[in-house]
């Protein structure tokens, strides 16, 4: 691996920063207080390039790597968390397996508008019955002839209001289990979709998150992504994908906490001197830059694996795992250090904690992580 970012690399990380520093920054916490999803901030991600920052240019998307993906998903996260999981799902969860599994029809019809932002996109896998249980798919896709006939509930689903497309999974062959599941594009405005009420979040409060119902709806099956059966696949392929994402989000609310955590020590006296002279805190500061460095290292090679086309599954697993969990730990650690300011919601740490904790429980759980990395270890 190369440690050091090329200067297109830098141009992206600098662009995603100031956006975040000087824009997001301004209404975070309102919107979190209101629950408020940032609409007009996802438009000018988009036109930024931030909505398909992968995605071949032929497609409306940015052409860009992995790492600069990385890199950007860090600066947004450091600030506003709900922000960059719109811009995650849309990126590695709905553009990576439109782009890498759809056919040309497909891309042109459905990974263009996304890849541009034009639209925004949803994947739909979690269910009542079904979360880290991926293989006990409920909802029914009944294969009808030249359509799927869908039935069932998807819950926890990101995006599902403010997004055009989902990409839904769905079995349509119980008998067969994981080999029955497909993959479908659904056109969120078809007749038989309803949404349940807007989640009331602990974190990731302005992140857009309902449960979908789907009663009777067709879907027809030019929609299928791959060939029949291969759903479950599809999920998993796009989900190793997408634990890039939260692994880098992770790292930017580790990496904001502590960067505000250092100005803060700075700032606050107690005993005469500023709280940073203090080793109990200096010691802190440090384990926490230590365990950042560490998470960010996991992500970046995660990202040039994938780059260079090479098997990145447990890498990516190994550092969605290790960046949750460190994101946990630091944001605690800078909730500590605040003291009483630390439990306001003026000083932003508070909410920084309260995002990292979703980062261990979507798009696969520490366990889940867990379980896949200590099988490959074992197979």
């Amino acid at each position: 691996m190369n440690f050091e970012y090329s200067e297109e690399q830098l141009m992206i990380q600098q662009a995603a920063r100031d956006y975040a520093q000087r824009e997001l920054i301004k209404d975070v916490l309102e919107r979190d207080a209101r629950s408020e999803f940032p609409a007009e901030h996802i438009k000018n991600l988009a036109s930024l390039g931030f909505m398909g920052m992968m995605v071949d240019p032929k497609y409306d998307g940015s052409g860009l790597d992995a790492i600069s993906y990385v890199l950007a998903i860090e600066e947004l996260s450091k600030i506003d968390a709900s922000a960059s999981v719109i811009v995650s799902v849309n990126n590695s969860l709905v553009c990576f397996g439109l782009e890498k599994f759809g056919t040309e029809e497909q891309k042109q019809k459905y990974l263009r508008p996304l890849a541009s932002g034009k639209k925004i996109g949803a994947f739909l896998l979690s269910e009542p019955e079904a979360g880290s249980d991926a293989t006990s798919q409920r909802t029914l896709a009944e294969d009808k002839g030249d359509y799927y006939l869908v039935n069932g509930t998807k819950n926890w689903i990101t995006n599902a209001n403010s997004a055009s497309t989902y990409i839904l999974i769905a079995q349509t062959d119980p008998d067969k289990k994981h080999k029955g599941i497909n993959a479908l594009i659904v056109d969120k405005n078809s007749p038989g979709i309803s949404l349940g009420p807007h989640e009331d979040k602990m974190g990731m409060r302005s992140s857009d998150t309902h449960s979908v119902m789907f009663t009777d709806v067709k879907v027809p099956k030019s929609n299928r992504i791959g060939e029949d059966g291969f759903g479950f696949k599809f999920a998993m392929q796009v989900l190793e994908a997408g634990r890039i994402g939260i692994a880098s989000q992770a790292v930017g609310l580790a990496s904001g906490a502590l960067e505000r955590s250092i100005a803060y020590s700075k700032e606050r006296k107690a005993f005469g001197t500023v709280i940073a002279n203090h080793q109990s805190v200096a010691f802190k500061l440090a384990e926490m830059a230590v365990k950042v460095e560490n998470a960010r290292n996991l992500c970046l090679k995660a990202a040039w694996l994938k780059d260079n086309h090479q098997p990145y599954g447990i890498a990516s697993a190994m550092a969605k795992q290790y960046a949750a969990d460190i994101a946990m730990e630091v944001t605690t650690e800078a909730v500590q250090i605040h003291g009483g300011y630390g439990y306001v919601k003026e000083y932003h740490v508070e909410r920084l904690m309260r995002e990292a904790k979703l980062t261990q429980i979507y798009e696969g759980t520490s366990e889940i992580q867990k379980i896949v990395i200590s099988r490959d270890l074992l197979k």
